[in-house]
């Protein structure tokens, strides 16, 4: 059976750049969440937020999950995608959830070394490490609660994607 893989994790855990090697090992086709909300909305997730608040952003991205779901996709998901119930219960019941779990320390210094980040904003106007800890302790048990399969982010990732396929493989069986 053909599936739907669903990726979560903080900001630069690597679900974009897991996702799309993954996408390509399985065949799937790739898909992120982030992208998508952009495109739909014809402007940044900045803007969208400065104009119309995180709450619209959050309903938007739960939109655009639904929208994108189909099988034999791999969704990267934007790191607050797991914030809703619906989100999380919705990725459960139409998919495998695969959660890039890092600490904060490698969030940040990932985080740190991608200029693409400015174009988020900062949810709480704190340092990147200050951030990233706050986010973690908000939403760890959130990645857990809807994860399939956990994999630790700060391996190589061929050996992520190794991982994570295998873990894919064997559920078929």
């Amino acid at each position: 059976m053909k599936q739907t893989l669903f990726i979560v994790g903080a900001r630069g855990a690597g679900k974009t750049t897991i996702g799309k090697l993954l996408a390509e090992a399985l065949s799937y086709k790739f898909v992120d969440t982030d992208e998508s909300v952009q495109s739909s909305s014809q402007m940044s997730i900045a803007a969208l937020v400065e104009q119309n608040g995180w709450e619209y952003f959050r309903k938007l991205e739960g939109q655009i999950l639904k929208t994108v779901s189909q099988h034999e996709h791999v969704i990267s998901t934007g790191g607050g995608m797991v914030l809703a119930p619906e989100n999380r219960l919705y990725m459960q019941q139409n998919g495998t959830v695969i959660y890039l779990q890092a600490s904060a320390e490698v969030l940040a210094r990932r985080l740190s070394l991608n200029p693409e980040n400015s174009q988020r904003p900062s949810l709480t106007g704190k340092s990147i490490t200050e951030e990233i800890e706050a986010v973690l302790v908000e939403r760890e048990l959130l990645y857990h609660e809807c994860a399939d399969f956990i994999v630790d982010a700060s391996l190589a990732t061929e050996d992520i994607v190794f991982s994570v396929k295998s873990y894919i493989l064997n559920q078929k069986k």
